[in-house]
């Protein structure tokens, strides 16, 4: 049982205040503060607290395999952590992206590696051989695109732009409302020439704002993140492939799981992300970094989702409120704890072995472990659960607890 530190990844996109205020530090920062890393990926591992040495949980893992993941972790993932908790505060969108599947990412990784490309190239796709599902659990309102959205809706949306220069592409789609009519379109649009792409953004963007000045009420969120792409990715055509996907926002508590294939992008809100511990990114747009349209279109799944199908179920069990995703990786629960125990229990015990990340949101816990040993945890401080770790009880050390358990069921 170790307390960890997470790690803070400065991107462009993140929040001066979001993570600043779960911490109790300074707000606002005074750099973007995206997201917060608690795994053991070798591009920024958490540390261990208590350690005066520095010892990271990945040096942890890599000095004691065994005992720190459990030998059926290791036979079915090697010796690795299979997944990485974060906590992600977007104040500003995130790239059009998409992840492979477990053999599209070997297959890739093997022949970037055969053409000697470097591990940090920016022409790379494929760091890794591993897949990379990903399950976010909104701790704020949270808004994002997911899925290719059904083409008979997204015919009516291009319609209420009333674009003219929209016709060829909307009549490609109404001609073919299934994959294979999103696939041309899509690739159509993101293989324009930029003389095209720098008229046509512009035209959809004023047909939004056409469409909200006479009350268009069906698209009225579509729209407004049309307009919000537009102007911080102007001239991108991510900006038009953001059209066929599905626009959705979250409330707290809510669940958004992607699998292989899926395009997606994350556009404004704090939430809790657990993933498969992988760095592969295939881009699609609004992004000033390198998209490989050919790659993204091997790895892309055009097959039309629904909102409902992306949204994971859950249970609950006492205290803890489970995510049911298919990801063998990982699992992630939110448990909330009463320290006057009057709304909702004061303690929660966990005698599933790790490996298991504890991850404190709100609050502040006390975790005892059947040997005795003690440590306490507040906001955005985790806990390490080894596989050779005793079982544990968790106490609320204040009212109003939140915290996350990740672990591999």
């Amino acid at each position: 049982m170790k307390l960890l530190a997470g790690v803070i990844r400065p991107y462009a996109w993140g929040s001066r205040t979001a993570l600043a205020q779960m911490r109790g530090a300074p707000s606002p920062s005074a750099h973007p503060e995206a997201e917060l890393w608690f795994g053991a990926h070798p591009a920024s591992p958490a540390t261990v607290v208590s350690d005066s040495s520095g010892e990271t949980l990945l040096g942890l893992i890599e000095a004691d395999p065994v005992g720190q993941l459990g030998a059926s972790v290791i036979e079915t993932f090697g010796p690795r952590l299979p997944y990485l908790l974060k906590v992600l505060a977007a104040q500003e969108p995130l790239s059009l992206q998409a992840h492979p599947s477990s053999e599209q990412a070997q297959e890739g990784f093997a022949r970037e590696n055969a053409a000697g490309l470097r591990f940090d190239a920016p022409e790379r796709n494929y760091r890794d051989g591993w897949h990379k599902p990903e399950l976010v659990i909104a701790l704020t309102d949270f808004d994002a695109l997911a899925g290719f959205r059904n083409p008979a809706v997204t015919v009516d949306l291009l319609r209420s732009l009333d674009v003219p220069e929209l016709d060829p592409y909307l009549g490609m789609l109404a001609a073919e409302p299934d994959q294979t009519g999103l696939r041309a379109v899509f690739t159509t649009w993101l293989t324009l020439p930029d003389s095209v792409i720098g008229a046509l953004v512009p035209a959809v963007l004023d047909g939004a704002v056409r469409a909200l000045a006479r009350g268009e009420d069906r698209f009225v969120a579509e729209l407004r993140s049309l307009l919000e792409l537009g102007e911080a990715y102007p001239g991108d055509p991510g900006v038009l492939a953001s059209m066929l996907l599905n626009r959705l926002s979250l409330r707290p508590g809510e669940g958004l799981y992607l699998s292989a294939g899926n395009l997606h992008a994350y556009l404004h809100g704090t939430a809790v992300e657990l993933m498969a511990n992988s760095d592969n990114v295939l881009r699609g747009g609004l992004t000033p970094k390198h998209i490989d349209v050919p790659e993204l279109l091997r790895v892309l799944d055009f097959t039309p989702v629904d909102l409902d199908d992306l949204m994971p179920t859950s249970k609950t069990v006492g205290a803890e409120r489970v995510y049911l995703t298919p990801a063998p990786e990982f699992q992630l629960s939110r448990i909330e704890l009463d320290g006057t125990g009057l709304h909702r229990p004061s303690s929660i015990s966990f005698d599933l072995p790790g490996p298991q990340i504890l991850a404190v949101l709100s609050g502040r816990v006390t975790i005892v472990g059947a040997d005795g040993a003690t440590l306490t945890a507040s906001a955005c401080d985790a806990v390490w659960l080894a596989a050779s770790d005793p079982d544990v009880v968790v106490h609320a050390a204040s009212s109003d607890t939140v915290f996350v358990r990740a672990l591999v069921p």
